[in-house]
């Protein structure tokens, strides 16, 4: 995207505007924000309309001197952005351009470290919890929570069994030298201690743990189902797969002499999305789990931990991996449930595709990472208000031709869209909404889902006249 594209997008996660030059203590957070983040750049002279409003030009060098000198003496380790001008429509903007860092944290030198580091969640700075820096602190010396001794338990503590299980299912061994090679154990001063990564795998801690709820409607006001799963990661997958097959409705189709039943959401696009919360999420923050909520609209997977080494949205879609955890990850791969880095999500899009319903959206949203699949409509949630293939097939006597045209062609499709009707009938784009509006407020259709599935079928209605 360019620049002026950018800005009508809003705000985001690597962009800021100022109408003016704020204070001080705003530059330098935000400076600091992106430096520990995925960088961005803070834009000096657009509104809060998103419009160019531009600076005065006669002061272009004066500010910038004085954004290189708050930055100076404010920002530590020390941040070098670049600071320059664009002409945009006749006027001048100033840029400040900060690149991710790699002396992580930075922090306001007056705060310190303890209460100066800002991290970017969405288009807003926050103050970093000590979880937070403690993660950045990782990051700077790529290391992973999950590769960390937990020194409070005691190896032989702990039972293996569900982990050797998994391995031993498709023909391997989880031996002693197995463990060390991932990373599930590591030797210190002669002793064997376990990883995080290996409790984890394990479900030991009280935060590893999947909870699923089925609600009524759209909205989370009223609970159908619920349950939650702890236990070794495995069974958990195991369990939120079963429990959203329970709630997702199945279609019927014949394929040559065959009758197969498949689920109204491609059950492989669902489960890429579940390892994807689950090899990808903070473990780090102990008060956070995985949500799985099923509505009648969408299925949406919620992980807590938004996208980790200042890995953009954009780049996790284009394919770029990033792995938070790499015990888990590379336990994941080992086992097959992982079959390339970086191709989940482009894979669950063409698992959708290819299944002709909507792509999932994906979204970082502050600290979460959010998946959100649309539920197609099923005949099921209208089959007292649409005709089926094999009712009365007569057409109301009142009908125009472009009318009958639509009826006789829904009677043998049972579905259509606008552009199949300008296609069908070679109208134009506003004469086939007319038309479609006009057929809806006579009752011969009814008009099923939103945007790009927006769709229509035949009222029973129709064939009683």
């Amino acid at each position: 995207m360019t620049l002026q594209e950018l800005i009508k997008e809003g705000e985001s996660k690597t962009l800021e505007f100022k109408e003016t030059l704020p204070k001080n203590d705003s530059i330098a957070k935000t400076v600091i924000a992106f430096s520990n983040t995925s960088g961005g750049k803070l834009i000096v002279g657009i509104n809060d309309q998103r419009e160019v409003v531009g600076i005065d030009d006669k002061e272009i060098f004066e500010l910038q001197d004085k954004i290189a000198s708050i930055i100076s003496d404010s920002c530590h380790p020390n941040i070098l952005p670049e600071i320059y001008t664009l002409n945009m429509h006749g006027k001048i903007v100033l840029v400040i351009e900060v690149s991710r860092g790699n002396l992580l944290p930075y922090y306001l030198k007056y705060h310190g470290k303890d209460g100066g580091v800002y991290v970017r969640l969405g288009a807003t700075n926050r103050q970093a919890s000590v979880e937070m820096i403690q993660e950045l602190e990782r990051q700077r010396m790529h290391q992973s929570f999950d590769e960390q001794i937990a020194w409070d338990t005691q190896l032989d503590s702990l039972e293996l069994s569900p982990l050797q299980n998994a391995f031993s299912k498709i023909g391997k061994t989880l031996d002693h030298a197995k463990l060390i090679s991932l990373k599930l154990i590591k030797q210190e001063q002669g002793t064997y201690y376990p990883t995080h990564g290996l409790l984890i795998l394990l479900g030991l801690y009280e935060h590893v743990e999947i909870k699923c709820a089925r609600f009524k409607g759209t909205s989370m006001a009223v609970f159908l189902d619920k349950k939650e799963y702890m236990g070794d990661l495995f069974t958990q997958l195991e369990n939120t797969e079963l429990f959203i097959k329970n709630h997702l409705h199945l279609k019927a189709e014949i394929l040559g002499l065959q009758r197969t039943e498949t689920y109204e959401i491609p059950i492989p696009a669902i489960r890429e999305a579940l390892v994807n919360a689950i090899v990808h999420r903070d473990y780090s923050n102990f008060g956070r789990d995985i949500k799985v909520g099923i509505y009648d609209d969408i299925l949406n997977i919620v992980s807590p931990g938004g996208l980790p080494n200042g890995v953009t949205i954009e780049e996790v879609l284009l394919g770029r991996s990033e792995i938070r955890n790499k015990v888990v990850a590379r336990v994941f791969k080992e086992l097959g449930y992982i079959e390339q880095w970086g191709s989940g999500l482009s894979r669950m899009n063409e698992l959708c595709r290819a299944a002709h319903i909507q792509e999932p959206k994906i979204k970082e949203s502050g600290d979460f990472f959010d998946i959100e699949f649309v539920r197609p409509i099923t005949d099921d949630k209208v089959s007292d208000t649409v005709v089926k293939p094999s009712d009365n097939r007569r057409i109301p006597s009142d009908c125009s031709q472009q009318e009958k045209a639509v009826i006789e062609y829904l009677f043998e499709n049972q579905i259509i869209k606008s552009k199949q009707v300008e296609k069908l009938l070679n109208i134009k784009e506003s004469r086939t909404r007319e038309l479609l509006q006009t057929m809806v407020e006579k009752e011969y259709l009814v008009k099923l889902g939103s945007a790009r599935s927006t769709h229509y079928k035949l009222r029973k209605a129709v064939s009683d006249e």
